[in-house]
């Protein structure tokens, strides 16, 4: 199980103001407190900061690796970006957030997946659009998977995103990327998965509820990874039982350890 923590992000209103003073200390302490959480990876995206994002990228970059050894997904549409961030990063093994089908995006990152040596997510989209149904999904992801393939990319490295769309425009969208895990597992059993839960509750209320509720559906249907919030106590409770139940928690260890450290007390 992988996840990626979330929060370094300048869509939120609290990291834009934080990176907009160059407030070290609050970028680094949000970087600690999800390691300190459970975190593998530390997401880094400051795609909203239009005009000055390698920039910023940079800054947080070397910010964040101060106070962490964890390894860094590069995360913005951005492919000079996606450089600048990844040039900076320490790990030896950092990740990409992301590629997809469409011809300009796979040609652009393709060659940073090989020069980084990154672990990629990759999401199922395509040049004619996003996916409608769990059939379109594996033939995208099937695409994705062949191609990086050929180019000498493990399918160990690659963590396909089945792309959620919120439950509240479409009954379906839910059944959809549960039925597109299981085609894409039985099709490809050693790839990994990744995804944002918050799209699917995107319009409902108790929407924490929702994603807590869809990532233990996701995780019995082989889901592996998430960008979440690992400081949302109650995200991070659900998912230690999920692994549990799910046989991905050898004698509950985890589970047993999250009881000790007073995660559901």
């Amino acid at each position: 199980m992988v996840v990626v923590g979330e929060l370094i992000n300048t869509s939120r209103k609290l990291i834009r103001e934080a990176v907009e003073k160059r407030d070290t200390d609050y970028i680094q302490q949000v970087a600690k407190a999800q390691e300190e959480a459970g975190a593998h990876y530390l997401d880094i995206n400051c795609g909203t900061m239009v005009g000055e994002e390698v920039e910023i990228m940079e800054w947080l970059v070397n910010t964040v690796q101060e106070v962490t050894n964890l390894p860094l997904c590069i995360d913005s549409p951005s492919t000079e970006a996606l450089i600048a961030g990844l040039e900076l990063t320490k790990a030896s093994i950092p990740m990409i957030n992301s590629i997809t089908a469409e011809e300009k995006r796979f040609q652009s990152v393709l060659p940073l997946i090989k020069k980084y040596n990154a672990k990629i997510i990759a999401l199922c989209i395509e040049d004619a659009g996003m996916p409608e149904t769990a059939q379109d999904r594996l033939r995208i992801a099937r695409d994705l998977v062949t191609k990086l393939e050929a180019e000498g990319i493990s399918q160990g490295d690659i963590y396909l995103d089945p792309l959620i769309k919120p439950i509240s425009a479409g009954d379906k969208y839910g059944r959809e990327v549960l039925e597109s895990i299981r085609l894409i597992k039985d099709a490809f059993p050693e790839v990994h998965f990744m995804c944002g839960l918050s799209n699917v509750s995107y319009g409902l209320p108790n929407r924490a509820l929702v994603n807590r509720m869809f990532m233990v559906q996701t995780m019995a249907l082989g889901m592996d990874g998430y960008i979440l919030d690992p400081t949302n106590r109650d995200m991070m409770g659900a998912l230690y039982v999920a692994m549990a139940l799910t046989g991905q928690d050898r004698y509950c260890r985890g589970y047993l350890t999250a009881h000790r450290k007073g995660l559901y007390s």
